[in-house]
């Protein structure tokens, strides 16, 4: 009995022994696999992915250097604000806010029935001044004829004369209030003075209108102006004349390119920035003034 219970305790030490040298093995062969490093790449190999590197990193850098990005906003070259030259009622609008107008197009009419009533009145008054001129100027002739031959006294020839004189002056002013009478028929007329879009309207039909009444207000829309800034250590590294291209959410796919024709030649202390001002052809109208871009311009 005795002999057994050896035996046992010799077996059991023995598979104990068998066991913890299976683990060191795993753990050695683990070690080995964690530490085995990749094989280094051949040297031509390592030589064109090095240029590789190099040359992206080296582009990177000039094209930060060689571009300056930033946002601007659109604005209109020209603003007008659209008064008639004469106070009166308003009889027509011919557009809306929002209108497209080109220059000379009419935009609002005034009442002018008082106009041409006063009008006809005056061609009336020139016509009567007219038929007097024409009868003293007979009579004056008359007259020269008659004291070349001294059949008359020089008085009877002097009243001719200033007959003739008076009824010319009266032609004159006939003339003269007809013109001006036709001058406030066409003021009474509004006309947009550039290409561009109304912007506001500030009246309506049947509304009266003072000397400085505003009826419209009309912006420019072509050309249009891009105004950014640019940081003060890019001074003199952007000209005016230098292209720039600007894209805008509206369209997306598509960039605008345009002239710079200002550079502010004042720093703010305050951002160390100068503004700059670039000019856009825009003949198809779509940019509009208000509208932010992105622009993007080319370092000297």
């Amino acid at each position: 009995m005795k002999r057994y219970f050896v035996f046992l305790l010799i077996l059991t030490l023995t598979l104990a022994l068998f066991a913890c040298a299976g683990n060191e093995s795993k753990a050695a062969q683990t070690d080995t696999t964690a530490t085995t490093e990749a094989p280094p790449l051949p040297a031509d190999v390592q030589a064109v992915s090095t240029g590789i590197v190099a040359t992206t990193q080296a582009s990177e850098t000039q094209a930060d250097s060689s571009v300056y990005s930033a946002t601007g906003e659109f604005v209109s070259p020209l603003r007008s604000e659209l008064s008639p030259k004469m106070p009166g009622r308003v009889a027509k609008m011919y557009v809306q806010e929002g209108s497209r107008v080109r220059r000379g197009q009419p935009v609002l009419e005034l009442e002018t029935d008082y106009v041409r009533l006063n009008l006809q009145s005056a061609n009336a008054e020139v016509a009567r001044a007219k038929a007097a001129l024409d009868e003293a100027s007979r009579d004056l002739e008359r007259k020269k004829e008659l004291i070349a031959k001294d059949s008359i006294p020089k008085a009877t020839f002097d009243r001719s004369q200033g007959a003739f004189d008076q009824a010319n002056a009266a032609h004159q002013a006939a003339l003269a209030q007809s013109a001006l009478l036709r001058q406030q028929l066409g003021d009474a007329t509004l006309r947009s003075p550039v290409d561009g879009i109304v912007a506001e309207k500030r009246t309506d039909v049947g509304a009266r209108l003072g000397e400085a009444g505003v009826a419209f207000v009309v912006v420019q829309l072509s050309p249009l102006k891009l105004r950014f800034s640019v940081p003060e250590r890019f001074l003199g590294r952007i000209n005016a004349g230098d292209r720039v291209t600007a894209t805008v959410d509206p369209y997306p796919n598509e960039k605008f390119e345009g002239t710079v024709k200002t550079i502010g030649g004042v720093i703010d202390p305050k951002t160390r920035t100068m503004f700059a001002e670039a000019e856009f052809a825009n003949r198809d109208g779509r940019l509009r003034p208000g509208l932010f871009a992105r622009v993007e311009a080319k370092l000297d």
